[in-house]
C-alpha cells in the first residue's frame, strides 16, 4: 500500500468518524429541545427524529432508548460546562475565581436554553434507571469536586463539600427564579443573574 493510498483512507476515515459525530449531535440537539418540554420517558423516538429532520432508524443507530439518548445529552453539555468551569480554575486562582465561575455557568446556561429547560424537567419529573443514575452520579460528583478544588484555593477553612452543595443549589436557584422573569430582555435578566450570584463571593468572604 502507498503513502498516498494510506493518506486517503486515513483522511477518509477522519470525515466519517466527523460525520458520525456531527449526526450524532444533531440527534441529541433535537432530544434536547423535545425533551425541554416533556420528561423523556412521555417522548417517543419518532418525535425527536422528526425534530432533526431524520428517520426513526437512524437514532436506534446511535442510541437504544429515551433514556440513554436523554443521558448522553446531560453528560455531553454537563461536561462541556464542566471543561469550561476547569479552564477558569486552570488559569488562576484566587478570590475572583468564584466570580468568574459565576459569570461561565450562567453564560452557558443563556447560550444552552434547551439543556437548562430539559434539566429543569427532570429535576422535577424525572426517573432514570440505576445504571443511568450511576453515571449521572459521576458527572455530577466531578462538578463538586471543581467547587471543592475552587474553595481550597481561596483558603476557605469549612467543609468544603459543603459549600460546594450550597454552591451549586444557589447557582440552579438563582436559574429557575429568573432566567424567564418577565418584561426583562435577556441582557437584563443574565446582568441580574450574575449580579444576584455574586453576593455568595461577598458573603464568603465577609463583605456582607
Amino acid at each position: 500500500m502507498t503513502q498516498d493510498t494510506t493518506a486517503r483512507k486515513n483522511t477518509l476515515g477522519k470525515l466519517k468518524t466527523r460525520e458520525r459525530e456531527d449526526r450524532k449531535n444533531l440527534i441529541i440537539d433535537a432530544a434536547e429541545r423535545v425533551f425541554s418540554s416533556r420528561p423523556f420517558d412521555k417522548v417517543s423516538m419518532r418525535e425527536i427524529a422528526e425534530d432533526a429532520g431524520i428517520s426513526t432508524s437512524s437514532i436506534y443507530t446511535y442510541f437504544n432508548n429515551q433514556e440513554a439518548l436523554f443521558l448522553e445529552a446531560v453528560l455531553r453539555d454537563s461536561n462541556r460546562l464542566l471543561d469550561e468551569v476547569q479552564g477558569i480554575v486552570d488559569a488562576g486562582d484566587g478570590g475572583p475565581i468564584i466570580d468568574r465561575v459565576i459569570d461561565a455557568f450562567i453564560d452557558f446556561i443563556a447560550r444552552n436554553d434547551s439543556y437548562y429547560r430539559m434539566m429543569v424537567v427532570f429535576m422535577t419529573h424525572g426517573n432514570l434507571k440505576s445504571d443511568s443514575l450511576e453515571r449521572l452520579n459521576d458527572v455530577v460528583g466531578r462538578g463538586l469536586a471543581t467547587f471543592d478544588a475552587i474553595f481550597r484555593r481561596t483558603g476557605y477553612r469549612g467543609n468544603v463539600r459543603i459549600l460546594s452543595h450550597y454552591f451549586f443549589a444557589m447557582l440552579n436557584g438563582i436559574l429557575v427564579t429568573f432566567r424567564k422573569f418577565p418584561g426583562r430582555s435577556d441582557r437584563v435578566i443574565i446582568a441580574h443573574m450574575k449580579h444576584v450570584g455574586k453576593v455568595f463571593t461577598r458573603l464568603l468572604e465577609g463583605r456582607v
